[in-house]
């Protein structure tokens, strides 16, 4: 019924917020080609996300007006059917108070007269937990930009205005929605970005720019769990963890990997006296037991 938890089994879920012209669409794209794998980009900001496909490889859908619920949810889930790793929602901003969007839904609804300001979103909240639930439980990694409320400040020099300022406020979204996110990053109209909430840590009190190795780093933390593979192919796990009965998921699914490279017979006598593998817990015999299939996967691989 439980198990050890384990952030390797984990995908990132961010947010880049920021207003027009802070790169919220290009930063995204740098942390997905980060992040690795196939990039999907979900687009409703009007063709504005091919702008920038002579610098990544990427394939985009363009989602068009009514920015309803549904199709956000349809683009997602045909993103994870065809293998993706990453998907840029762009953006979602779209879906809470653009055409067709829900606060316009609401609207409708009252105009309908089917209810008030307050019972109307009795009919508009399960479409929006609907989208939110989706997004928490893709295989995927999701990137979702969001606009940001904006307001101007002048920078005075010597009694008289520099210049006017963009800056970008709460993100256009429903309260609350940015805690759904794993991490959360502000940009600002000079592209630079902060966290507002982070759970990985690794961006508190910074002030950066986005880049691939914002990607990396982000992979890297939920990768820490992970058994590391060494140069030979075999398993060595970091000397300051301590053995024990730790979880054992993605290393029963390395070795079940390497049943592929052997025939039944010679893999069931290797793992013999190591049976039942599913209560194999202990970190030291689930080393000793890869490495010795690895060795006669080799083995099997140098006699073809």
């Amino acid at each position: 019924m439980f198990r050890k938890a384990q952030k390797s089994l984990s995908k990132a879920r961010i947010c880049l917020a920021g207003p027009a012209g802070s790169g919220k669409t290009y930063s995204a794209l740098l942390i997905a080609a980060g992040l690795g794998g196939k990039v999907a980009m979900i687009d409703t900001e009007h063709g504005s996300g091919d702008l920038y496909s002579d610098k990544f490889d990427y394939d985009i859908h363009q989602v068009h007006p009514p920015f309803e619920c549904n199709k956000y949810i349809t683009a997602i889930k045909e993103a994870e059917n065809c293998g993706y790793n990453v998907i840029i929602i762009d953006s979602l901003s779209h879906g809470w108070s653009g055409q067709g969007g829900l606060l316009d839904m609401k609207d409708k609804i009252v105009q309908a007269g089917k209810g008030n300001d307050w019972s109307a979103w009795r009919y508009v909240t399960p479409l929006h937990n609907q989208l939110v639930e989706t997004i928490l439980q893709s295989p995927c990694h999701i990137i979702a930009t969001a606009r940001s409320k904006m307001k101007y400040a002048p920078e005075e020099e010597n009694g008289k205005i520099k210049r006017v300022r963009k800056i970008g406020l709460d993100p256009v979204l429903r309260e609350g929605m940015e805690y759904e996110f794993t991490t959360v990053f502000d940009i600002s109209s000079e592209h630079i970005a902060s966290s507002c909430k982070d759970r990985t840590s690794l961006f508190d009190g910074q002030f950066f720019t986005p880049s691939r190795e914002t990607g990396r780093k982000i992979r890297a933390w939920l990768e820490s769990g992970k058994p590391k593979i060494e140069s030979n192919g075999k398993v060595a796990f970091n000397k300051t963890r301590k053995s024990g009965t730790e979880d054992n998921t993605s290393f029963l699914k390395a070795i079940t990997e390497l049943r592929q490279e052997m025939s039944p017979e010679i893999f069931n006598s290797v793992c013999q006296e190591y049976q039942p593998l599913e209560e194999l817990t202990n970190k030291d015999k689930q080393v000793e037991l890869y490495n010795k299939l690895k060795d006669v996967a080799d083995f099997a691989v140098t006699t073809r």
